[in-house]
């Protein structure tokens, strides 16, 4: 490629590939590197897949409330292998409809590792070099393995999608998002599992009433949480293994998985002869409108680590390319942005904790709804579905909506238009309840809780 590109993109995940499209939409001649499948991690080995996973697991919950409905179904079975083999599907034609959209944008896609030479210049694994006036990074992240002997006989969420047979047993070491979905999806497989977290309560950040809400019904479906278990070791242990503590005694299972957290994809990028800077977690140091510390190189989603979300890295990728290439300047607001963790109960949730809404304004009203759905009305299954809104006393302002049981993440997109929006609790109250169903709680609690600080 002798002639100098408008635009290089190293990295064909999701970000990447929407600013390469929009780019080239703009007139501007664009190419893109990609060193593994297109797609990036939501597409290839994270969002998509994994609720592929979820949904599935689900059966085993639907199944088992079926006779409760009049409904004899036998003894199903469950086939992973089919599952999989399903899922590779559906992935495989994702892949390709990104790489359709890259053709019909006019964006060269290059399937070959890319790096830096220069704030302009760029090598390709076979050779080539390449120079463009703009360069954008979008590797995304990776998967953390922590620092403790034996990490390297772990899985991390990159390889569960692929195991050849799922495990009797699992230990899943971490607290996250991750961790939960991953817990909630195997047991409902038939893996028994165990999560070690070495804090107080998974899903640290999020509110502590979801919080409390998800392990009340992972420990109901079987999961055992092992808080404050700090792991210091993963040792063979015949054909399976030794999860070491540093209080108690080892966990034995027969497969160990890594949900530590990811961290931003810059190993081997050629950063430093480039002089783009990192900032102290290793991310790529970046301004609003996503500039690094190098004059035309730019960086969105998680390799920033600004929010690791699949929809906002789209934004910032989008952004950028209408501000260098459309004339039209704008920036990914990273402000009020929905947020699902895809456990079983799953949770949808936008807008702040209560904890915070209480450090930032000076009365906070908080409404709270615990109830059984009809979808569990005829079983003899104890879950609960949570509602709970967080209001300025003030200025009558719902600040956050947190929920938690069937649908809380198709409830909470929508819920966020209206948190966006500055909707008060008057205006949701005035709303007609849509009957029946769970998010018409949302619109139906009259009584705040008693405040704590009376």
């Amino acid at each position: 490629m002798s002639e100098e590109l408008d635009l290089f993109v190293i990295g064909g995940g999701s970000a990447g590939v929407r600013a390469a499209r929009v780019a080239a939409a703009h007139g501007a001649k664009v190419a893109l590197a990609e060193a593994y499948r297109y797609g990036g991690t939501c597409v290839i080995r994270g969002c998509v897949p994994k609720k592929l996973l979820v949904l599935a697991s689900r059966f085993a919950d639907d199944l088992g409330r079926a006779r409760d409905f009049g409904w004899d179904i036998g003894e199903p079975r469950f086939d992973w292998a089919a599952l999989r083999a399903a899922k590779d599907r559906e992935i495989a034609r994702l892949e390709q409809v990104y790489r359709d959209g890259l053709a019909r944008a006019g964006v060269r896609a290059i399937d070959a590792r890319a790096t830096l030479e220069g704030p302009h210049t760029i090598r390709l694994a076979g050779g080539e070099t390449v120079r463009a006036r703009h360069v954008l990074i979008a590797t995304g992240g990776v998967p953390v393995r922590p620092d403790i002997p034996g990490a390297e006989l772990a899985i991390t969420s990159n390889e569960a999608f692929d195991l050849p047979v799922l495990p009797a047993r699992m230990v899943i070491v971490g607290g996250g998002f991750i961790a939960a979905e991953f817990a909630c999806l195997l047991q409902r497989l038939g893996t028994r599992v165990t999560v070690a977290y070495r804090g107080g309560r998974i899903l640290r950040g999020f509110d502590d009433d979801l919080r409390r809400h998800l392990c009340d019904a992972m420990a109901e479906a079987g999961i055992e949480i092992r808080n404050d278990a700090a792991i210091t070791a993963i040792r063979r242990a015949g054909s399976g293994f030794d999860v070491a503590l540093a209080q108690g005694e080892p966990i034995r299972t027969d497969l160990v998985m890594l949900a530590t957290g990811r961290r931003p994809n810059v190993d081997g990028l050629g950063l430093q002869s480039a002089g783009v800077a990192l900032d102290e977690r290793g991310a790529i140091r970046v301004t609003p409108d996503s500039r690094t510390s190098a004059a035309r190189i730019w960086a969105v989603g998680d390799v920033t680590n600004r929010l690791q979300l699949t929809p906002v890295a789209i934004r910032e990728g989008h952004a950028f390319a209408d501000t260098v290439f459309g004339g039209k300047a704008w920036v990914c607001d990273h402000d009020t942005v929905p947020f699902a963790v895809f456990s079983t109960p799953e949770i949808g949730t936008v807008g702040l904790t209560e904890a915070r809404a209480r450090q930032a304004y000076a009365h906070v009203d908080v409404y709270r709804s615990t109830f059984r759905t009809l979808g569990n009305a005829l079983s003899a299954r104890a879950e609960r579905m949570l509602v709970k809104l967080v209001v300025d006393r003030a200025s009558d302002r719902v600040l956050g909506v947190h929920l938690c049981g069937p649908d809380a993440a198709e409830m909470a997109q929508l819920a966020a238009i209206a948190v966006k929006t500055n909707a008060t609790k008057r205006q949701f109250d005035e709303t007609v309840a849509l009957h029946p169903t769970a998010a018409e709680e949302l619109v139906t609690m009259r009584e705040p809780l008693p405040d704590p600080g009376r």
